[in-house]
C-alpha cells in the first residue's frame, strides 16, 4: 500500500496552476488519488490527497520551498495515515436554502457534530434572490452517518431543527 500526504495550495487565481502543480507532483512520482479545487474571489484553493512511496513524498517535502517559488503558491502538507474508523458510514446528502446571515453553517455543522455524524464534503455560495434581490445562502453537505443511526429519527429531527431557524432543507441518500 502506497503511504498518503495531504497538500493544500493558495495563490492568485490565473491560468495552469493545476498543470504546474499536477507536474511537480508527477516528476516526483506522486498520485492524485482525490482532489477538491476552486476559485474563490481572485484566489486559487487547493486541497489534494497524493499517493506514493516514503521516499517520493519525503522528496517533496524537501523541495516545497522551491515548488512554491516556482508556483507562486503557499503549500502545506501532512503525511498521512488511512482511516481506520472501523465504523461503517452511510453516506446522506444534505440541501440547505435560505436567506442569508451569518452563522448558519455553524448552526447546521453543530447539529450534527452534537450527534457525532461526520461532514464528509461541503460546498456553499451565496446569490441574490431573483426579481428581490435579497441576499440567499444555498449549501450542499455530504455527511457520513454511521449504520446504526435510524435515519428516520435523524431526517425529522433535522428537518423539524431547520424549519425552526426558518431554513429550506433537504437530507436524502448519496
Amino acid at each position: 500500500m502506497a503511504d498518503q500526504m495531504v497538500i493544500t495550495a493558495l495563490g492568485a487565481d490565473r491560468p495552469g496552476i493545476v498543470d504546474e502543480l499536477s507536474k511537480a507532483l508527477y516528476k516526483q512520482s506522486l498520485n492524485i488519488e482525490d482532489s477538491r479545487m476552486s476559485s474563490l474571489g481572485g484566489s486559487f484553493a487547493i486541497l489534494l490527497l497524493v499517493t506514493g512511496s516514503a521516499q517520493a513524498i519525503a522528496e517533496f517535502g524537501n523541495t516545497i520551498t522551491q515548488i512554491e517559488t516556482e508556483l507562486k503558491m503557499r503549500l502545506l502538507f501532512r503525511v498521512n495515515q488511512p482511516s481506520t474508523t472501523g465504523t461503517t458510514l452511510v453516506p446522506y446528502l444534505v440541501e440547505v436554502v435560505a436567506m442569508d446571515h451569518p452563522g448558519i453553517v455553524h448552526t447546521l455543522a453543530s447539529f450534527f457534530s452534537r450527534r457525532q455524524i461526520n461532514i464528509v464534503d461541503l460546498e456553499t455560495d451565496s446569490y441574490p434572490a431573483p426579481h428581490t434581490g435579497t441576499p440567499m445562502f444555498s449549501m450542499s453537505m455530504t455527511i457520513g452517518v454511521p449504520a446504526d443511526v435510524s435515519i428516520k429519527t435523524l431526517r425529522g429531527e433535522f428537518i423539524d431543527y431547520c424549519d425552526e431557524l426558518n431554513i429550506d432543507a433537504s437530507l436524502t441518500s448519496a
